[in-house]
């Protein structure tokens, strides 16, 4: 199975993409993985339109194969133990493609919605565009992690 993790806009802070460099260097020891990043939409003032054409941009990444889960506010909580669950039963289904999608500041598109296969959020608390992108990768490596009975989790 490959992942792919989907940003809008790009990572505005070093230390940030310091961190999504390393967790991407250890998740890639358990499945082939990559992050892309789509472009920002720029001097858009609404939002309801800035999110449309941000979602063209973000649907054109995938095909009709691939499982997308959205990280959005709305979504169902899970832990991590559930995340790593969800990841362990889309590989033993046998999907071929797997897509997480972040979307800007402003959410994504109801387009982006409705494409999404599942929709999951982090947390409760609110967090930034940027910061969920760390959050999200060591989320992401700790399912790794749990998967194969590491001891990086303890739970």
């Amino acid at each position: 199975m490959k992942i792919t993790v989907l940003f809008t806009g790009k990572t505005a802070k070093k230390y940030l993409e310091r961190g999504i460099a390393e967790y991407e260097k250890r998740i890639r020891r358990y499945v082939p993985f990559e992050t892309r990043v789509v472009n920002q939409v720029k001097n858009q003032r609404d939002f309801f339109l800035l999110k449309k054409q941000e979602g063209k941009l973000i649907l054109r990444t995938f095909d009709k194969e691939t499982f997308v889960i959205l990280l959005d506010e709305r979504g169902t909580t899970v832990t991590s133990e559930d995340f790593a669950e969800i990841i362990r039963r889309k590989m033993i289904e046998g999907k071929r493609k797997l897509a997480f999608v972040i979307g800007g500041a402003y959410g994504v598109s109801d387009e982006v919605f409705r494409r999404a296969d599942q929709i999951i959020r982090l947390s409760s608390m609110t967090f930034s565009h940027q910061v969920v992108r760390i959050l999200f990768m060591e989320q992401l490596y700790r399912a790794f992690t749990i998967i194969r009975g590491e001891p990086y989790h303890h739970a």
